[in-house]
């Protein structure tokens, strides 16, 4: 019986004991557990920390995402570089989880939210591409950010930022800086773009102005042509910076610069720099490379960057010339007083060959009368004063009209048209633009028989009987017999009308 106890208590300690043991052995097991799932996923104190989340958050210290980690000579390496894949409830002000969270003391950079983003560039690439030779008249580049010119090589170079990632496109472009595009003996300024600031050589010279890069060449020695060719798409494109841009010039010409000096210096402070002899690697924020011409010898205000026009440039040409009448007082304000015409007398091709008779016709009716030949030599400052002191300017289709541009508001401009057909060119080149300066335009087309053309060819030749065909024909044609051959005979009684319709204008 007491063997039979005995038997009983030790078996229900050996199953006390079992049970123990089991116990034990579980726990043993989680704790294991647990310590092995603890080491696989313990943070060991990253230095860099990419937060992915939306917006996204980039660390302040790593410009690379971790694929693109460089070595380092410290000790982080690429696995403490980790990705969390959500933030800090918004709940928590930033300070509230520095004060919770070590990893909350690196500073962040919202790159979408805040105006800031990481390691913000020097000068962000531009949206739009740097030329644009679209236009059917001229090309034109326009660059914002890291531009440096070698004139010697005629080269312009746009340096975009750096970009860790990827490069830019390069692109390359042959602009002539002349305000026609198609005029072959130009010469070409190449502007390239480059894939980034490696390519870039080293500045020599560093401005703190913008530049504009264009060419001297074309037709500039016509007077016409040096107005609608380059001092009016220069002033387009100058006189926004108020004197503050440097000009680069290719095919310079001292002549033409002394010529016109009043306006250059006007538009720029500084001494121009002879593109082509230049050896110097320039630098620039800003740079503008060819001129852009909107219309013939007049400006387009919607395409101007502060909506300037021909009456802004005239106001900018009285200014220049230090001209004083802005503009006419009406004869009714003041009785008595005598128009003063100026009678533009060419000294060759489509000239008037009656001008005494011209003179004494117009003195009838009222007007004073000068005769004036604007020679290629004249004093531009002295000419432009004499021109401003007039109320009606009259003469043939040609380069001396364009003084119109030194008349006072109001002031009556006369053209006569050689005979031809030319209305449309004649409109186009002078009508419009006297139209747009705030002058009065009155236009007169000659008759074949007031042509000399009729005396040289007679009236059955199919220059005078069929001028259509002659431009059908081609441009050389017309310019040699309607341009380069014909003189005017005008025809007093014919043209009187027209003085007449000045006189009223200059009434209102």
């Amino acid at each position: 019986m007491v063997e039979m106890k005995m038997m009983t208590t030790f078996t229900r300690a050996l199953s006390q004991n079992r049970l123990t043991f089991a116990f034990l052995v579980g726990f043993f097991l989680v704790l294991l557990t647990y310590f092995t799932m603890s080491e696989q996923f313990a943070v060991r104190g990253p230095t860099t920390v990419i937060l992915q989340s939306s917006p996204p958050h980039v660390a302040q210290t790593s410009p690379v995402q971790p694929d693109d980690v460089e070595p380092r000579s410290d000790p982080v390496r690429n696995e403490d570089i980790i990705k969390v894949e959500e933030i800090t409830p918004p709940l928590q002000s930033r300070d509230e989880r520095k004060a919770e969270d070590p990893m909350e003391q690196v500073e962040l950079h919202e790159t979408q939210e805040d105006s800031t983003p990481f390691k913000q560039l020097e000068q962000a690439p531009q949206s739009k591409p740097i030329c644009d030779t679209d236009d059917p008249r001229s090309d034109i580049c326009d660059m914002v950010g890291d531009v440096r010119t070698h004139g010697a090589s005629s080269t312009v170079l746009f340096v975009p930022p750096a970009n860790p990632t990827s490069n830019a496109e390069a692109i390359e472009w042959k602009i002539r800086g002349y305000s026609r595009k198609h005029m072959t003996s130009i010469k070409e300024i190449t502007v390239k773009q480059l894939h980034g600031p490696q390519e870039a050589p080293p500045c020599s010279i560093k401005h703190n102005v913008p530049a504009l890069v264009f060419t001297l060449g074309g037709f500039i020695g016509n007077y016409w042509h040096d107005f609608s060719d380059v001092i009016i798409p220069l002033f387009v494109a100058s006189q926004r910076f108020d004197g503050e841009v440097q000009f680069l010039i290719t095919n310079i010409q001292g002549w033409w610069l002394g010529k016109y000096q009043n306006i250059i210096k006007m538009l720029t402070h500084y001494e121009v720099v002879d593109f082509d002899k230049d050896n110097q690697i320039r630098c620039f924020s800003h740079a503008l490379v060819g001129l852009r011409s909107h219309k013939e010898f007049s400006i387009d205000p919607s395409r101007v960057f502060n909506g300037s026009s021909m009456v802004d440039f005239r106001s900018f040409m009285r200014i220049a010339y230090s001209l004083d009448r802005n503009s006419l007082i009406s004869l009714k304000e003041s009785p008595g007083r005598k128009p003063r015409l100026m009678l533009i007398a060419r000294g060759h091709n489509r000239k008037f060959t009656n001008v005494p008779e011209i003179v004494q016709s117009a003195e009838k009716l009222g007007f004073e009368v000068v005769v004036m030949d604007a020679k290629f030599h004249v004093n531009i400052a002295e000419y432009a004063k004499t021109v401003n002191s007039f109320d009606v300017m009259m003469g043939v289709h040609g380069a001396g009209l364009t003084n119109c541009v030194f008349l006072p508001t109001n002031a009556v401009m006369i053209q006569v048209v050689p005979y031809g057909n030319l209305e449309g060119m004649a409109k186009a080149d002078f009508g419009e633009p006297a139209i747009d300066m705030k002058l009065k335009y009155l236009e007169y087309s000659i008759t074949a028989e007031e042509s000399t053309l009729i005396d040289m060819l007679g009236k059955d030749h199919p220059v005078i009987k069929d001028p259509m065909s002659i431009h059908k024909s081609g441009w050389e044609k017309v310019a040699e017999f309607y341009l380069g051959k014909q003189n005017v005979r005008l025809n007093v009684n014919r043209f009187e009308p027209v003085l007449k319709k000045a006189l009223e204008l200059l009434s209102e």
